[in-house]
Protein backbone atom coordinates (compact mmCIF):
# COMPACT_ATOMS: atom_id res chain seq x y z
CA UNK A 1 0.00 0.00 0.00
CA UNK A 2 1.44 3.33 -1.10
CA UNK A 3 2.22 6.07 1.79
CA UNK A 4 0.96 9.74 0.66
CA UNK A 5 1.43 12.88 2.19
CA UNK A 6 -1.30 15.25 4.20
CA UNK A 7 -1.21 17.32 1.17
CA UNK A 8 -1.80 14.40 -1.36
CA UNK A 9 -4.44 13.43 1.19
CA UNK A 10 -6.31 16.25 1.46
CA UNK A 11 -6.68 16.77 -2.78
CA UNK A 12 -8.03 12.74 -2.70
CA UNK A 13 -10.25 13.55 0.01
CA UNK A 14 -11.49 17.13 -2.05
CA UNK A 15 -12.35 14.46 -5.07
CA UNK A 16 -14.04 12.32 -3.34
CA UNK A 17 -11.83 9.99 -1.46
CA UNK A 18 -13.04 8.28 1.95
CA UNK A 19 -10.13 8.39 5.20
CA UNK A 20 -10.28 5.99 7.86
CA UNK A 21 -9.00 6.47 10.80
CA UNK A 22 -8.42 3.05 12.49
CA UNK A 23 -7.53 4.36 16.05
CA UNK A 24 -9.80 3.32 18.92
CA UNK A 25 -13.23 4.85 19.53
CA UNK A 26 -12.16 7.28 22.41
CA UNK A 27 -8.54 8.85 20.08
CA UNK A 28 -10.62 9.00 17.61
CA UNK A 29 -13.41 11.23 19.82
CA UNK A 30 -10.34 13.44 21.09
CA UNK A 31 -9.50 14.48 17.59
CA UNK A 32 -9.52 13.55 14.08
CA UNK A 33 -9.52 15.08 10.60
CA UNK A 34 -12.83 16.17 9.59
CA UNK A 35 -15.13 13.81 7.55
CA UNK A 36 -12.95 10.92 8.44
CA UNK A 37 -14.75 7.89 9.64
CA UNK A 38 -13.80 5.60 12.36
CA UNK A 39 -13.09 2.05 12.04
CA UNK A 40 -11.11 0.48 14.88
CA UNK A 41 -7.97 -1.92 13.11
CA UNK A 42 -10.02 -4.25 15.39
CA UNK A 43 -12.97 -4.25 13.91
CA UNK A 44 -11.37 -4.12 9.97
CA UNK A 45 -12.64 -7.42 8.10
CA UNK A 46 -12.85 -7.77 3.97
CA UNK A 47 -15.02 -5.89 2.47
CA UNK A 48 -15.57 -3.32 5.92
CA UNK A 49 -14.10 -0.24 3.99
CA UNK A 50 -15.97 1.63 1.40
CA UNK A 51 -16.32 -0.15 -1.64
CA UNK A 52 -15.58 1.75 -5.14
CA UNK A 53 -13.73 4.08 -3.24
CA UNK A 54 -10.52 5.64 -2.74
CA UNK A 55 -9.66 4.95 0.76
CA UNK A 56 -6.93 6.34 2.93
CA UNK A 57 -5.80 5.25 6.36
CA UNK A 58 -4.50 6.87 9.03
CA UNK A 59 -3.90 6.70 12.68
CA UNK A 60 -1.86 9.17 15.34
CA UNK A 61 1.34 8.64 13.87
CA UNK A 62 1.54 5.84 11.27
CA UNK A 63 2.94 3.15 12.87
CA UNK A 64 -0.47 1.39 13.18
CA UNK A 65 -1.28 1.83 9.74
CA UNK A 66 2.34 0.19 9.35
CA UNK A 67 2.04 -2.48 11.74
CA UNK A 68 -1.28 -2.96 10.24
CA UNK A 69 -0.83 -3.00 6.75
CA UNK A 70 -1.84 -6.66 5.78
CA UNK A 71 -4.89 -6.60 7.92
CA UNK A 72 -5.83 -2.62 5.94
CA UNK A 73 -5.37 -4.14 2.46
CA UNK A 74 -7.84 -7.32 2.96
CA UNK A 75 -10.49 -4.70 4.28
CA UNK A 76 -9.93 -2.75 1.40
CA UNK A 77 -9.68 -5.57 -1.62
CA UNK A 78 -12.63 -3.71 -2.36
CA UNK A 79 -11.85 -0.44 -2.80
CA UNK A 80 -10.61 1.75 -5.95
CA UNK A 81 -7.22 2.36 -4.67
CA UNK A 82 -5.97 2.39 -1.18
CA UNK A 83 -3.57 4.55 0.62
CA UNK A 84 -1.39 4.90 4.16
CA UNK A 85 -0.99 8.48 5.28
CA UNK A 86 2.14 8.70 5.82
CA UNK A 87 2.44 9.96 9.65
CA UNK A 88 -1.11 9.92 10.29
CA UNK A 89 -2.68 12.88 12.27
CA UNK A 90 0.84 13.96 13.56
CA UNK A 91 1.69 14.62 10.45
CA UNK A 92 -1.85 16.31 9.15
CA UNK A 93 -1.57 18.69 12.46
CA UNK A 94 2.33 19.85 11.49
CA UNK A 95 1.22 20.35 7.78
CA UNK A 96 -1.29 22.90 9.37
CA UNK A 97 -4.67 21.21 7.94
CA UNK A 98 -7.70 21.29 9.93
CA UNK A 99 -8.37 18.84 12.83
CA UNK A 100 -11.37 18.46 14.27
CA UNK A 101 -11.08 18.28 18.23
CA UNK A 102 -12.33 17.84 21.76
CA UNK A 103 -10.34 18.70 24.67
CA UNK A 104 -12.95 17.57 27.05
CA UNK A 105 -12.57 13.62 25.82
CA UNK A 106 -10.28 12.00 28.13
CA UNK A 107 -7.10 10.99 26.74
CA UNK A 108 -6.18 7.61 25.92
CA UNK A 109 -5.64 4.74 28.27
CA UNK A 110 -2.53 3.70 27.91
CA UNK A 111 -1.61 7.34 29.06
CA UNK A 112 -3.80 7.21 31.65
CA UNK A 113 -2.20 4.18 32.92
CA UNK A 114 1.33 5.31 32.08
CA UNK A 115 0.32 8.51 34.27
CA UNK A 116 -0.91 6.22 36.28
CA UNK A 117 2.03 3.81 37.29
CA UNK A 118 4.68 6.54 36.95
CA UNK A 119 3.01 8.17 39.90
CA UNK A 120 3.12 5.26 41.88
CA UNK A 121 6.15 4.71 41.73
CA UNK A 122 7.09 7.78 41.93
CA UNK A 123 5.14 7.46 45.35
CA UNK A 124 6.61 5.02 46.84
CA UNK A 125 10.31 5.79 46.71
CA UNK A 126 9.38 8.92 47.92
CA UNK A 127 7.84 7.52 50.53
CA UNK A 128 10.61 4.51 51.01
CA UNK A 129 13.39 7.28 51.13
CA UNK A 130 11.48 9.92 53.85
CA UNK A 131 8.71 7.68 55.35
CA UNK A 132 9.59 3.68 55.72
CA UNK A 133 11.49 1.51 53.41
CA UNK A 134 8.47 -1.09 53.08
CA UNK A 135 7.07 1.14 50.95
CA UNK A 136 9.59 0.49 47.86
CA UNK A 137 7.59 -2.81 48.07
CA UNK A 138 4.63 -0.44 45.72
CA UNK A 139 7.00 0.47 43.14
CA UNK A 140 8.44 -2.90 42.88
CA UNK A 141 4.42 -4.42 42.82
CA UNK A 142 4.04 -1.49 40.20
CA UNK A 143 6.91 -2.63 38.20
CA UNK A 144 5.79 -6.57 38.54
CA UNK A 145 2.31 -5.56 37.36
CA UNK A 146 4.17 -3.32 34.47
CA UNK A 147 5.96 -6.42 33.71
CA UNK A 148 3.63 -8.71 33.63
CA UNK A 149 1.12 -6.70 31.43
CA UNK A 150 3.91 -6.60 28.58
CA UNK A 151 4.49 -9.76 28.73
CA UNK A 152 0.85 -11.51 28.82
CA UNK A 153 -0.68 -8.31 26.80
CA UNK A 154 -3.22 -7.56 29.17
CA UNK A 155 -3.22 -4.66 31.37
CA UNK A 156 -5.06 -4.65 34.57
CA UNK A 157 -4.16 -1.05 35.09
CA UNK A 158 -5.96 -0.70 31.57
CA UNK A 159 -8.95 -2.71 32.67
CA UNK A 160 -9.74 -0.88 36.01
CA UNK A 161 -9.23 2.92 34.17
CA UNK A 162 -11.21 2.22 31.46
CA UNK A 163 -14.49 1.46 33.74
CA UNK A 164 -14.03 5.04 35.53
CA UNK A 165 -16.61 7.56 35.00
CA UNK A 166 -14.70 9.95 33.01
CA UNK A 167 -13.98 7.04 30.52
CA UNK A 168 -17.22 6.11 29.85
CA UNK A 169 -18.71 9.12 29.01
CA UNK A 170 -20.53 9.60 25.60
CA UNK A 171 -17.94 11.15 22.64
CA UNK A 172 -19.46 13.25 20.19
CA UNK A 173 -18.02 13.00 16.72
Amino acid sequence: MKKITPQEAQNLIQQGAVIVDIRSPAEFARQHIPGAQSLPVDQLKQGTVAQDKVVIFTCGSGMRTQTNQASLGTASQACTEAYILEGGISAWEKAGLELRKDASQPIEIMRQVQIAAGTLILIGVLLGFYVSPNFFWLSGFVGAGLLFAGISGTCAMARMLAIMPWNNRPTSS
